[in-house]
């Protein structure tokens, strides 16, 4: 049980059972011939069982690098072999391994099936590929033809929101960057402050703000002389009527408290960068308000090749001289543009986070398999697509969104002990699993698993 998100020195320590005790050096590549050859699969296609034994969490690590290896050397015969193998193994209802395993198979048989170099004679329609091990063969092609994976509906926002919803229900992650971000902000617009205005890009369900505002308003209880402030979000996102929803969501909630509340909603399109959108007319700034601009799971989607619309993004953002910024990030390496190299980090990422979905949820979850599902549609990005198509785009923080921010201008707010035993209370009374840890580097949080950091978040001015 568990995933293969292990360290070069703990794949060095595995090879152990890789039944190879006399060669301590052997090659990706060499496993794979080693495993072919040992199950009785010759260089030619032919078809192959589907009562192939299993394949060890480490084994299988290294058959998924192998055969992304294959595809970065142009080996398409010898991947789609090793992708028939790796699909006996894998399933969407198993552990950890098989159902990572069966979310990068399926994104590298995208990569193939989208890959101009690609050519089969035929190619059959989706099948449940990671529950089937055979493959046709054609007598005119050396290749084995894969199942053209069917296209997701990425661009459905009442989906994307639905899962982000139960993303933010059964894992720390979400519900540990709103809380961190709040406290910050908290922090940064003290008592005193009358009218507070948030500017969140990508707001999703906005449940990120009910716990802000009560905690304004209990604020002001303990503080006689200063009455509860008028807040205003202005909440970005890509349909309006969920964002109109949103709004009237947290304009319920509001008045529930006797928090004085206007929500303003602000469409972005796909034929401009956000930075347009960006300006105190446009956002309706006044003069006698605090600014909070927070971005959650938002900044990544802005770098690019050249990450041009990003750093006008923040050069705008540090124009508006909010009091305090805001950001949480995914914790990965998926902007490398050699494929290999991303896809071995993400294989590790993941491999992280289905693990520590498999320690919190039962199998036979359909949550769980709902979120990953989501984590399915981020995998296929990152292995699948290829220039700027490719949209998961996410850097870690220490390499890039600290030096990033810093050339822009920004100054790092350090998070107070205060917010990191929120934290650490959150994770105990909702995540007791000892996987997850917590920890504080350059003034930030990272939150993980298993000594892996997934998500961090900062605060700056």
């Amino acid at each position: 049980m568990g995933s293969f998100h292990s360290s070069h020195i703990q794949q060095e320590e595995e090879e152990d059972h890789l039944n190879h005790p006399n060669n301590n050096n052997i090659s990706d590549l060499q496993l794979y011939h080693h495993h072919l050859h040992h199950h009785h699969i010759s260089d030619q296609p032919s078809l192959i069982m589907s009562t192939s034994p299993s394949i060890s969490p480490t084994h299988l690590r290294h058959l998924l690098i192998t055969c992304a290896e294959l595809i970065s050397h142009l080996d398409f015969p010898s991947a789609h072999r090793l992708i028939s193998l790796l699909s006996s193994n894998s399933s969407p209802f198993g552990d950890s391994t098989e159902r990572l395993t069966h979310h990068f198979v399926k994104a590298l048989c995208f990569r193939l099936n989208t890959n101009p170099n690609y050519s089969p004679t035929t190619i059959g329609p989706l099948t449940a590929l990671t529950n089937a091990a055979s493959a046709s063969a054609s007598s005119s092609s050396n290749y084995l033809f894969l199942p053209v994976l069917q296209e997701e509906e990425d661009n459905n926002e009442e989906a994307l929101h639905s899962c982000y919803l139960t993303l933010n229900q059964i894992t720390p992650f979400i519900r540990f960057s709103h809380l961190t971000a709040n406290q910050a902000i908290l922090e940064a617009i003290d008592a005193s402050h009358l009218s507070i205005h948030i500017l969140d890009f990508d707001i999703m369900h906005g449940v990120q703000w009910p716990p802000l505002m009560q905690a304004l308003v209990e604020r002001s209880y303990n503080s006689p002389l200063h009455p509860p402030p008028t807040l205003r979000i202005t909440a970005t996102g890509r349909d309006l009527s969920l964002l109109l929803r949103t709004g009237e969501r947290l304009l319920r909630f509001a008045q529930s408290l006797g928090l004085a509340f206007q929500f303003h909603p602000l469409v972005l399109n796909n034929t401009s960068p956000p930075s347009d959108l960006i300006s105190p007319s446009t956002l309706g700034l006044h003069q006698n308000e605090v600014l909070a601009v927070n971005c959650v799971l938002y900044l990544h989607t802005l770098v690019t090749d050249d990450s041009r619309d990003l750093f006008l993004f923040l050069q705008k953002i540090k124009s508006l001289n909010p009091k305090v910024f805001t950001i949480a990030n995914k914790e990965a390496n998926h902007n490398n543009h050699l494929f290999f190299n991303r896809f071995v980090e993400a294989l590790d990422h993941y491999g992280a986070v289905f693990d520590s979905l498999e320690a919190t949820l039962p199998p036979n979850s359909r949550e769980r398999l709902v979120v990953e599902e989501w984590f399915g549609r981020e995998i296929k990005d990152v292995v699948g697509v290829e220039g700027e198509k490719r949209k998961q785009r996410h850097e870690s923080y220490e390499i890039f969104w600290e030096v990033v921010l810093r050339r822009v201008g920004f100054e790092n707010v350090p998070l107070s002990p205060f917010a990191l035993s929120q934290a650490k209370l959150l994770l105990r009374l909702h995540y007791p699993s000892e996987g997850y840890q917590l920890r504080m580097f350059n003034d930030s949080f990272f939150l993980g698993w298993q000594n892996r950091p997934l998500f961090s978040v900062s605060s700056w001015h």
